[in-house]
């Protein structure tokens, strides 16, 4: 029999605002809102990841935390520059309020990292390089690929360079 064993982290803070993670089944709610600070979730998933939680929808509005999902397909495409500009436009707004943002896909790897690599860039007026590395730093496996690298870049170009 064989056993992977991993270190790895259900979601890990990167920084003050942001936190990145995979599903957050309803047994991490009480800690990402109490000890977190959580008063915002972005969701990457697509309807049919989130019904395996979908009482987490709602749990997050009975404790008043704002929920947005921006539907992204695993693996095979990046999210698209319009979801990108208004995920980290929620961001900022918690960002402004002192409160943080759990942004999550199903792993925490890829749709959710190409996310908060936009909000790292606009915040910090980083490169793509900058905010991946960074990233990379924080949540040892994130995974982007050349598509979600071309989504970073003409992120970058529209938002933070010509700026």
């Amino acid at each position: 029999m064989l056993v992977k064993v991993t270190n790895r982290k259900w979601y890990n803070r990167i920084d003050d605002t942001v936190i990145l993670g995979a599903l957050p089944f309803p047994r991490f709610i009480p800690e990402l809102i109490d000890k977190e600070n959580v008063g915002g979730v972005v969701s990457m998933n697509e309807n049919y990841e989130l019904q395996v939680i979908s009482e987490t929808i709602e749990t997050w509005r009975k404790l008043k935390v704002e929920f947005l999902q921006l539907s992204t397909t695993d693996l095979f495409e990046a999210p698209c520059q319009e979801k990108l500009e208004l995920g980290v436009k929620f961001i900022q707004k918690f960002e402004k309020m002192n409160k943080s943002v759990y942004v999550h896909c199903k792993a925490g790897r890829t749709r959710s990292a190409t996310l908060v690599a936009c909000y790292l860039m606009s915040k910090h007026r980083w490169t793509v390089d900058q905010a991946v590395s960074f990233l990379q730093e924080k949540r040892h496996h994130i995974i982007l690929r050349n598509r979600q690298l071309c989504a970073l870049n003409i992120y970058y170009v529209n938002n933070v360079s010509s700026k």
